[in-house]
């Protein structure tokens, strides 16, 4: 069959085309415009037709969602002297309640997985935790307050899974540091007003703790209420669809753009699940960076507050009044510095993310300086005034983290980042307790704020090289966005496009780099040829194209879909199949019961699969007579032709078969081949990874042929043969493999 024919379109110097052409209005329309003029807040508001609803709705569910947990921690002595419970019971109790709280993201996540419906997701945990929050007022029994504190903490998640991607995308690139500050403040005066309300309706109106929650039940509920107009504006409506709209030449001129665009919110045609959008995400640098990160913040707000207070108690004999009067005073500077940091944070990002970040580094070491030499300062004032520095510092590294981290992911897994963030948080909580009880056991209260430079010192070194990262993981969004929309353009168009499309893989076994930029299509029905000595990353190329391996940059895509990040066994279901030199079968189980295997993964019913059986054997006539003998005690060559049958079964629409002539007679090799060249006749496309030359130029009409991770050919077979500077490190000679070629 040609092969000429299917490689009339080339996507990958058109997506390139289209890149170049977009990429630097794309970075503006992340935020990152290489300039500092941010505007007044207001006035981009105003500008782009923008309310503070959104963040006015979002930032009070924030608050009211800290209630329950504030009044049980404050009211619990109460709470165990009416319910009889013991102190070690309401600790197991507690214990539960985090855990749920911990896990809550993950499934908050997958609710909204590919829909857009983040909105409706906070409204609807903000009245379940604003119900169970008034039913806790009512409990009477231990089964009653594990069922309300369990169900609260499952609808916590909520917040830090859902809030901040539904700020990025109800706000416009110009103002999302500004707003995720201003969103942070809103959580800190929720530090100032439940104590208040705590107060008042214990000290003034003289209520019991079951009073104290019936009434901050009945102020969550109205919170829940007013935030009923809140909106999903859709995914990315403000950043990744401008840049679609830009690939599609849309007007839509940096800086012009007065309304976000919602026109098709995109849902990828073979979507990723929930730990493949997981797994995706935890390959980005600046990502795993960030996350611990976000774990030493958690390390520093979770059980910091704890630690603090005992602190404040026997270090300095503070009475409660005078701790919640201190706390209060941290948390109107950490107002303070939220207002002074937004827009400077604004102008840092859009200017260089990478100074941002640098600087965030930065703050957290001088935050850190300030705990230490506070927990040891011998006056009060001095260490009043330092701890409220470093309160002031640690409030602004959410904005700035959240920032870095949100506009590097693609909108629509926003919320598995914002879960995976949670639970980093609640990590470093969990982590943050266990390392800071020890050192209070061994070197007391103070030494153990003291050992809260260790673990920050890390966490601030993390953050600055994150830095390095940013810019590049940046612009392979923007990459895989504007090839994901070109091709459907192309698409749309009826251009046709290969079956098979790697752009730009790297890959890397740790540190060690072994795929450099590959390009690397095939076309529908083609056979192709990857040549190259040993080591060359062949082998390893098919792993990244069969799921086995994920590519640390680039794309793989199948019949236009993007399968970059899809798991191996789904490639299969998608019409993809590999077979491994040497390991094509499963050696403990019986040649028929191999055939079966592969029947079942094709899904196939006892009637087919009998038949399927039948035409294996007909096809290879030895194996029928070795049905019942083990696989691993086959030859080399029976293997091979067992492995192979596997296609036969699965009818892919790519095979892939690697190193098929290894170790094998002429003769063996000579009958695989023939049957490698019926596959591609009825129709499925084959990529032949060879050292043999000879073999794989008798079969493909189009070779590539790599070198040290990179291609270095890629062209009709015929004319590798003139390229002796590629062919002279490749043996030529086998006596097999003169023999197959002259057949």
């Amino acid at each position: 069959m040609s092969e000429s024919d299917g490689r009339s379109v080339d996507p990958i110097s058109e997506i390139d085309h289209t890149r170049q052409r977009v990429r630097d209005r794309a970075l503006v329309q992340l935020g990152v415009a290489g300039d500092r003029e941010t505007g007044r807040f207001l006035d981009v508001l105003r500008e782009r037709d923008l309310r503070l609803y959104p963040l006015v709705a979002l930032g009070l569910l924030s608050v009211v969602d800290t209630f329950h947990g504030f009044v049980f921690s404050v009211l619990t002595p109460e709470i165990s002297a009416t319910l009889g419970l013991n102190v070690g019971t309401i600790a197991a109790v507690v214990a539960v309640s985090g855990f749920a709280a911990a896990v809550s993201p993950l499934p908050i996540a997958a609710l909204c997985q590919n829909k857009a419906r983040r909105a409706l997701l906070c409204l609807v945990t903000a009245f379940i935790w604003s119900v169970f929050t008034l039913a806790t007022g009512f409990v009477v029994s231990l089964a009653g307050l594990v069922l309300v504190l369990v169900v609260n903490g499952l609808t916590t998640g909520s917040v830090t899974t859902l809030h901040t991607p539904l700020l990025m995308d109800s706000y416009h690139p110009q103002a999302r540091v500004r707003v995720l500050s201003a969103y942070a403040a809103v959580g800190s005066a929720g530090a100032i007003a439940a104590p208040l309300l705590v107060v008042a309706c214990t000290g003034w109106f003289n209520l019991t703790w079951r009073g104290v929650f019936v009434v901050l039940g009945l102020i969550s509920l109205a919170v829940s209420i007013a935030a009923l107009r809140l909106r999903d504006p859709g995914f990315g409506a403000w950043d990744t669809q401008r840049v679609r709209a830009a690939v599609r030449d849309r007007d839509h001129q940096a800086g012009t753009d007065l309304r976000p665009d919602t026109h098709g919110i995109h849902e990828p045609d073979v979507s990723l699940r929930f730990w493949e959008v997981c797994r995706r995400l935890l390959m980005i640098r600046t990502t795993r960076r960030l996350l611990i990160g976000f774990s030493i913040f958690g390390v520093l707000t979770v059980p910091m507050a704890v630690f603090f207070a005992f602190f404040l108690d026997r270090q300095w004999d503070l009475d409660p009044t005078q701790r919640a009067l201190f706390a209060g005073a941290q948390a109107c500077v950490s107002i303070v510095a939220l207002a002074v940091y937004g827009s400077r944070g604004e102008k840092q990002f859009r200017k260089n993310p990478a100074v941002l970040l640098r600087n965030t580094g930065l703050l957290l070491a001088v935050a850190l300086c300030c705990i230490v030499v506070g927990a040891l300062a011998p006056s009060f004032p001095v260490m009043a005034a330092l701890f409220c520095v470093s309160s002031a510092i640690v409030s602004v590294l959410g904005p700035a983290l959240g920032i870095a981290m949100m506009s590097i992911t693609p909108a629509v897994m926003r919320p598995h980042l914002g879960a995976l963030t949670g639970m980093a948080v609640a990590s470093g909580g969990l982590v943050g307790a266990l390392f800071l009880g020890g050192m209070e056991e061994r070197f007391g209260i103070a030494g153990a704020m003291v050992g809260m430079a260790v673990p920050g010192v890390l966490g601030a070194l993390v953050i600055s090289s994150a830095g390095r990262f940013i810019r590049e993981d940046l612009e392979r969004m923007i990459d895989e966005v504007v090839e994901d929309e070109k091709l459907k353009e192309m698409t749309a168009e009826g251009s046709g496009l290969p079956l098979l499309a790697c752009r730009s893989v790297d890959f890397a076994y740790g540190q060690v780099q072994v795929l450099h930029g590959v390009d690397f299509t095939v076309a529908e029905g083609e056979m192709v040829a990857l040549l190259g000595v040993n080591g060359a990353g062949k082998s390893t190329l098919l792993r990244v194209i069969s799921g086995v391996g994920l590519p640390s940059r680039g794309s793989v895509r199948f019949r236009g879909h993007d399968v970059t990040y899809i798991d191996a066994e789904r490639r299969v279901s998608l019409g993809m199949t590999q077979i491994s030199g040497g390991h094509g079968v499963f050696d403990r189980m019986t040649v028929e019961e191999n055939i079966l295997a592969f029947g079942y993964t094709a899904a196939r019913g006892r009637r087919q699969l009998a038949r399927i059986v039948d035409e294996c054997f007909d096809r290879f006539p030895q194996l029928a007579q070795r049905r019942t003998q083990h696989a691993g005690t086959l030859s080399g060559g029976e293997q091979q032709m067992l492995a192979l049958s596997k296609a036969l079964i699965l009818r892919p629409r790519l095979l892939l078969i690697d190193e098929l002539s290894l170790g094998l007679a002429p003769v063996v090799v000579g009958e695989l081949l023939d049957m490698v060249r019926r596959i591609n006749a009825d129709g499925a496309a084959v990529v032949l990874v060879e050292q043999s030359v000879n073999i794989a130029l008798s079969l493909a009409g189009h070779a590539y042929f790599m070198e040290r991770g990179e291609i270095r050919f890629d062209g009709p077979s015929a004319d590798l043969l003139a390229r002796e500077d590629l062919l002279r490190a490749v043996f030529l000679k086998g006596a097999a493999a003169g023999e197959v070629s002259q057949a």
